[in-house]
């Protein structure tokens, strides 16, 4: 009885801990082609910030991700873009977001 509470108790533990992974970081072996260039142009509205576009890992491939204009999620946000880090032997991903 003991060891099937146990069992359900690191069960529950790793569905909780991987649940507080931070979503949309992952791993691979190279890093990403050199970024795109593009002209920004003006934004569609007052308050709208611009996000540049990256490198997003699709399936086994690179596929870019184009920049776009937003708005901030509540006043005095400000953007933290998406990167790529070179970490042991690859590349992680670490999605941008709202600070």
């Amino acid at each position: 009885m003991k060891r099937k509470i146990l069992a359900g108790a690191f069960v529950m533990l790793g569905t909780i801990l991987g649940a507080c992974a931070p979503s949309g970081a992952y791993y691979v072996r190279y890093g990403p082609p050199a970024p795109r260039y593009a002209v920004v142009g003006v934004a569609p509205g007052p308050g709208y910030v611009w996000t540049n576009g990256y490198w997003d890992w699709r399936g086994s491939n690179w596929g870019w991700a184009e920049g776009r204009w937003v708005r901030p999620p509540r006043a005095r946000a400000v953007w933290v873009g998406p990167e790529w880090r070179h970490e042991g032997s690859g590349w992680r991903f670490h999605r941008g977001y709202w600070r």
